[in-house]
Formats: structure tokens, sequence, C-alpha cells
């Protein structure tokens, strides 16, 4: 969720962000999840996407960023939607390639 967390931020003001991870500890996302109930992971992603509902339909799609992405690039709002699609399609392609993987269930 870390992509999802931090890439519609780009287009508001800075704000404090609670990030589970640390330079020292990269990873420690991974391996917390495991500490939290799935309902209530489920419902601060709910929340998380009103929020961002609420940010997006207040904003023009050529809203430029705030801050820079990569390379200094400050890229608008529909940029940062497509990209926001591209990595849940590619997260879900993950969890459908773990339970064919499980299951051996196919093109279902």
């Amino acid at each position: 969720m870390r992509t999802r967390r931090k890439m519609p931020r780009h287009v508001t003001p800075p704000t404090p962000s609670a990030r589970p991870w640390t330079e020292e500890d990269p990873d420690r996302e991974m391996r917390i999840a495991v500490d939290f109930p799935l309902a209530q992971l489920l419902d601060e992603y709910a929340e998380q996407s009103a929020r961002y509902r609420e940010l997006v339909a207040a904003a023009a799609l050529d809203q430029r960023a705030e801050r820079a992405v990569r390379g200094g690039l400050h890229v608008d709002l529909r940029w940062i939607l497509l990209h926001l699609t591209e990595e849940t399609a590619r997260h879900n392609g993950h969890l459908d390639i773990l339970r064919e993987l499980l299951d051996g269930t196919t093109g279902a």
C-alpha cells in the first residue's frame, strides 16, 4: 500500500506521514502485517480510499504535483491516477498467481 498511500499526496501540501518502514528497516511493513486483524486493515483501506476520492473530486486532472517524483518531474493528477491503476492491477496479478499456485484454478 506504500504507493497508493503516497502518490495522491504529491498533489497536496506536504503533511506528516505515519510510515511503517524506516531507512534502517525498509521492509518492516511486510513483517508487521500479520500483527493486524484483517478487518482493521480493510477498514483503514476503506478510510484511506474515501479520503483520496474526496481529494480527487476536488482537483482537476491537469493539476500539477506540488512535490516532484522521479528525476524532479512534477506530474499531474491524471498521471498519478494512471500510475495507481497500473500498480493496483500489478498487485492483483500477483495475488492471482498466488491463488492459482494454491488451488490450481486458472482463468477464473
